[in-house]
């Protein structure tokens, strides 16, 4: 933990199991959006689907997607002896993926 008042920096990382905690942790969130995202489409096809649950479901798929190499890209990199920190580009990307499959999902369900 870092000392009030400064800010934390790579070596402050935890040596022990931390960074397999934060590989499982990517791989149930990864499983989480792919569950999401097949009840979506399941959804659109036994309900018929109007063109927008269609292009919900869609978007939908491709926010997985983006998500998916954004968490593979992230799990392949905790891999290493000292991983590095989460870049704010990666935070970002995956927060905006997980935005934008709640928006998708609940435009199906509308």
């Amino acid at each position: 933990m870092a000392p009030a008042g400064r800010y934390p920096v790579e070596t402050d990382r935890d040596p022990g199991l931390q960074p397999e905690r934060t590989r499982l942790a990517w791989r149930r969130t990864t499983l989480t959006c792919a569950v999401t995202t097949v009840i979506a489409m399941r959804q659109v096809v036994r309900s018929g689907g109007s063109a927008l649950s269609v292009a919900a479901v869609g978007l939908a798929a491709l926010s997985f997607l983006a998500f998916l190499v954004l968490a593979h890209l992230r799990i392949q990199r905790l891999g290493a002896p000292r991983p590095p920190v989460l870049s704010s580009r990666v935070a970002v990307g995956v927060a905006g993926c997980m935005v934008a499959l709640a928006v998708f999902g609940a435009a199906v369900v509308w």
